[in-house]
């Protein structure tokens, strides 16, 4: 047995039961996966309300990832100072609050401000949860992870369809925010409790070195970075898409959205049994292929059932890679923490967040969304042909 195994074992056993541990850690993927989901289904609605050109909500959607993006070295030195559990119950509370003020905006410099104070607590809530996810993982000593990205995924399914009926209903973006907020603050009050008190280290306090990664966190970083590139595109843009290029009208703007959600909800709820069956290398060769096919229908066949279909099989490629990715750097033997590790990879990866979204902006400005995707698609391949080159991953 490990030792990250037994300081959990000894410190939360006595209390809670593994499964009420589990639901917990599932409960805050599924409350972080709905705050932002909900966003992501008004994008339409905000960036008609804004007046905003393709390239002015791509730089406007900077703000997000760069918030993400800077609180990456302080995340991971709080998760590891004060545990993830003292991290996340307050993050969450500060996510679901900043998710109402982008209700509010009524200028982009306003839009922007506010998802630069989303990224930051989402990324405490990230990085917080994911090391419990791990934690959680190294007490099953089985691969769980899959099920926690699962309960993200399936809160996202489940804020995209709740976005289709408030938009149905003319709800407003602020009063739709405000429900998931309250929604999303009785479960993280109810269930917090039942999480586990991961490994601290007082000591970890210095902020003044900050290296680049390398060696296996590099590789991971990497991947993770063409895989969230897709991710970031599939959740700012693809309601634009079927809005500009399949020529939606009304609640359909989001059938694409909706769909990819789905997909990679049921995918990473799969994917724990896949990976005790196949390889894990095998697992993310296949889902770079995926993703590079699924892009690829939607661009060539834009209309709303081929579209639909090719978004149900990005949702297919992007649902396994990144609790794969963690996974791996749970089991891997590394002289850094577990949080610190995983905010390493998040950091690589989450510049995909930062780059893709308004890559996607300025291309479309430049030559349309059609192209912009077919970009987008060939991170996929990318993701096949990387994941070969990395030996910690069989």
């Amino acid at each position: 047995m490990s030792l990250l195994h037994k300081l959990i074992s000894t410190a939360t056993l006595p209390q809670y039961s593994k499964l009420q541990i589990r639901i917990a850690v599932s409960v805050f993927f599924f409350c972080q996966g709905i705050c932002f989901a909900s966003w992501a289904s008004r994008i339409p609605d905000i960036k008609s309300a804004l007046h905003l050109s393709e390239a002015g909500l791509g730089s406007i959607l900077l703000g997000l990832p760069i918030g993400q993006l800077l609180t990456m070295p302080f995340s991971g030195r709080a998760v590891t100072r004060f545990g993830s559990k003292k991290v996340v119950r307050i993050a969450i509370i500060l996510y679901a609050f900043t998710l109402t003020n982008i209700g509010l905006v009524t200028a982009p410099w306003q839009l922007a401000l506010c998802l630069f104070a989303f990224g930051i607590c989402g990324n405490l809530c990230n990085i917080s949860v994911n090391t419990q996810g791990v934690n959680a993982e190294a007490l099953y000593g089985r691969p769980i992870m899959f099920s926690f990205h699962g309960a993200w995924s399936a809160a996202g399914c489940l804020g995209a369809i709740t976005g289709l009926l408030m938009m149905k209903l003319q709800i407003s973006p602020y009063l739709h925010f405000c429900i998931i907020a309250v929604f999303v603050t009785i479960l993280a009050l109810v269930f917090v409790k039942y999480l586990l008190n991961t490994p601290i280290n007082r000591e970890a306090t210095s902020f003044k070195r900050i290296r680049m990664p390398h060696g296996l966190l590099l590789q991971l970083g990497i991947i993770a970075f063409c895989c969230l590139s897709c991710e970031g595109c599939m959740f700012d843009w693809s309601g634009v898409y079927f809005k500009q290029v399949v020529k939606t009208e009304g609640f359909l703007v989001s059938y694409g959205y909706v769909s990819f959600m789905a997909t990679m909800a049921t995918g990473r709820f799969a994917g724990g049994k896949l990976a005790e069956k196949f390889s894990r290398k095998r697992m993310v060769q296949v889902s770079g292929v995926l993703i590079f096919s699924g892009m690829m229908i939607a661009v060539l066949f834009p209309y709303v059932v081929p579209a639909t279909i090719g978004f149900l099989i990005v949702g297919f490629g992007v649902s396994s890679i990144i609790p794969l990715l963690y996974s791996t750097v749970g089991k891997a033997d590394l002289k850094i923490s577990k949080g610190m590790a995983i905010a390493t990879v998040s950091s690589v990866g989450f510049l995909g967040f930062l780059m893709g979204p308004p890559l996607i902006g300025y291309i479309a400005q430049l030559a349309g969304l059609k192209y912009s995707f077919m970009t987008i698609a060939f991170l996929g391949l990318g993701i096949s042909f990387l994941i070969s080159r990395v030996k910690a991953i069989e």
